[in-house]
């Protein structure tokens, strides 16, 4: 049924394997929608009661694959090929929108990315805990994913940030400083660093960090552990805990997120990285961009 991850059912696990690995599962259209439908083809699955989220190749996820869509000065990412022609996910809409010498329609932009957002948000709004692992990279878009499931479970040396925060970027869903703190959230997205994999577990990102070759099996023993509970219990649980991130705000949080993150892209700035992604590469761009850091483009 999916061409972009894996999702099989099994007794008390289910699993979502994003399957890109030779573009570090960059998210894309299709693995956005694919995403959601899996979701809620394991949420109505009556013997899953716990769903594990991870991804194949080096890392999790480097976020949107933007080479393409970049190096043509558009971004197509957001568009559609099975969108109606004039609306506002049809492709040559976007490129149009994004186009310097034309007036630039935010809410042309917004009904794409917040669609992106429903279906990350589909990992938190499913009724069943979903344990995200995390091996080698979860950058940029990719956090979005990471951070809308219920548990991190990573490894020590992974990556996880968001270096888009430096320019050409926002996180849409928001998440950071409920998950982090407001004081820890504004250090990363104040400088666009990452955090290892053990960092993340001291700061409270990660419930665990573990080895490389050891992940797998700590995975394995939490979620196994978690399929025990009935599952009636397992959702209201869930319920109650999300409830408490809901009245502090999160819908409303991701709105400005999300509409932050169309402007980011039409500032001075924001028209000079896409310049120069045009230019020298969207990687090259980015390398150049992160360089001043020491990060040389995670």
């Amino acid at each position: 049924m999916f061409e972009t991850l894996i999702c099989e059912k099994g007794e008390g696990v289910g699993r979502i394997t994003l399957n890109r690995p030779e573009r570090g599962n960059g998210l894309t259209p299709e693995l956005i929608g694919e995403l959601s439908a899996a979701v809620e083809k394991l949420d109505l699955a009556p013997e899953v009661r716990v769903i594990v989220l991870s991804g194949k190749g080096t890392g999790f996820c480097g976020g949107y694959d933007l080479v393409a869509s970049a190096e043509k000065m558009l971004e197509g990412e957001f568009g559609s090929e099975d969108a109606p022609e004039g609306s506002p996910l049809d492709p040559r809409v976007q490129a149009e929108n994004h186009d310097p010498s034309r007036t630039w329609d935010p809410m042309v932009d917004y009904a794409g990315m917040s669609r992106n957002v429903k279906s990350f948000m589909s990992l938190f709004d499913c009724t069943k805990p979903v344990i995200c692992k995390v091996h080698g990279f979860c950058v940029a878009g990719g956090t979005d994913l990471a951070l809308c499931s219920d548990l991190l479970v990573v490894a020590d040396d992974a990556k996880i940030g968001y270096p888009p925060a430096r320019v050409w970027g926002s996180p849409t869903t928001s998440l950071w400083a409920y998950r982090l703190g407001a004081q820890m959230a504004k250090r990363l997205l104040f400088t666009g660093d990452c955090l290892t994999g053990a960092e993340a577990e001291s700061h409270g990102l990660a419930i665990s960090s573990h080895p490389v070759d050891e992940l797998d099996d700590a995975v394995e023993e939490l979620a196994a552990r978690i399929a025990k509970l009935p599952l009636n219990q397992l959702q209201m649980m869930k319920l109650l805990v999300n409830q408490s991130l809901y009245a502090q705000g999160l819908h409303q949080t991701q709105i400005i997120g999300t509409v932050f993150d169309g402007i980011t892209r039409h500032t001075p700035e924001g028209y000079a990285f896409q310049q120069r992604a045009a230019e020298a590469g969207f990687k090259q761009a980015v390398r150049e961009r992160d360089e001043p850091f020491g990060d040389f483009g995670l």
